[in-house]
C-alpha cells in the first residue's frame, strides 16, 4: 500500500481519498486486532487449565499476529509522516491525520497501555496544540 502513496508526489489528498486511506488501514488492522483478542483469551483459558503444550503454540501464533499488526502500523505511520501530514494544508486534514497517527501508535503494542508508555508521553508533548493547528488554518 505504501507504493501507491510514493506516486502522489506531495499532493494533498481529497476528503474522499483521505477516507479511503483511513478505511483501508482500519479494515486491515481491525481483523488482526480481533484475532489478537480472541487468541489472547484462548491463551489465558488454556493457561488456567494447565495445557502448556497448547499455550506455547498459541503464544507463537499470537506473536505472528503481533508482528503483522506492527508491520501494518509501521507502514501507515511511514505514509503519514513522509507524505501525507507534511502536505496537509487544512486544519481538519491535519487533525484527522494526527489522530490517525495516534491511533496507529496505540495499535502497535496491543497488550500494553501505550498511553502510559514513556516514549508515547514524550511524543505527545511534541505534538502541536490544537490551537496552533487552528491558527495555521486561518
Amino acid at each position: 500500500m505504501e507504493k501507491v502513496f510514493v506516486s502522489l508526489e506531495n499532493k494533498e489528498l481529497a476528503m474522499e481519498e483521505r477516507n479511503l486511506l483511513s478505511m483501508a488501514y482500519k479494515n486491515m488492522i481491525g481483523a488482526r486486532r480481533a484475532s489478537w483478542r480472541i487468541i489472547s483469551s484462548i491463551e489465558q483459558k488454556e493457561g488456567s487449565r494447565g495445557n502448556e503444550d497448547h499455550v506455547s503454540v498459541i503464544r507463537d501464533y499470537r506473536a505472528k499476529i503481533e508482528t503483522e499488526l506492527s508491520s501494518i502500523c509501521d507502514g501507515i505511520l511511514k505514509v503519514l509522516d513522509s507524505g501525507v501530514i507534511p502536505v496537509a494544508k487544512a486544519g481538519d486534514s491535519k487533525r484527522f491525520y494526527l489522530k490517525m497517527k495516534g491511533d496507529y501508535h496505540r495499535f502497535i503494542e496491543p497488550e500494553t497501555q501505550l498511553l502510559f508508555h514513556p516514549l508515547f508521553l514524550d511524543y505527545t508533548l511534541q505534538l502541536p496544540a490544537l490551537e496552533q493547528i487552528q491558527k495555521t488554518e486561518v
